[in-house]
């Protein structure tokens, strides 16, 4: 089974970039997606970016980050990265990866997450 470890959290200012991280450790499958989702406190997660691993490599974006967030990834070295731009202040959240083998927006549809990397934005 895949295991998913995040990373690249941090405190930013509005406006500031980050770059997140999602290493994938055991069998990868051809096919398989893998996806970003966010979850601010006391609401609901929330579908940001994913990206199918393999010849194809389509990307998906939430309406709320496309123009300004990329999803990519490094196969050698197991990683799906999500570039986010032009943070803003409504987007502090614990930012979560999730593999699976089909295509969703909907967290409840997935069932491998990683652990979750923290974001603050200040005010």
């Amino acid at each position: 089974q895949v295991q998913l470890a995040e990373s690249g959290g941090g405190l930013v200012q509005p406006g500031d970039s980050l770059r997140l991280a999602c290493v994938a450790s055991g069998r990868i499958i051809e096919g398989d997606y893998f996806t970003w989702f966010r979850q601010a406190p006391g609401k609901e997660r929330e579908f940001v970016a994913g990206i199918r691993w393999g010849s194809t490599g389509t990307t998906y974006y939430a309406n709320a980050v496309k123009g300004r967030s990329t999803i990519s990834r490094d196969d050698a070295k197991h990683t799906v990265f999500l570039q986010m731009n032009d943070l803003r202040r409504e987007e502090p959240a614990v930012y979560f990866c999730a593999v699976g083998a089909q295509m969703s927006t909907y967290a409840e549809n997935w069932h491998t997450w990683g652990q979750g990397t923290k974001v603050a934005v200040s005010s």
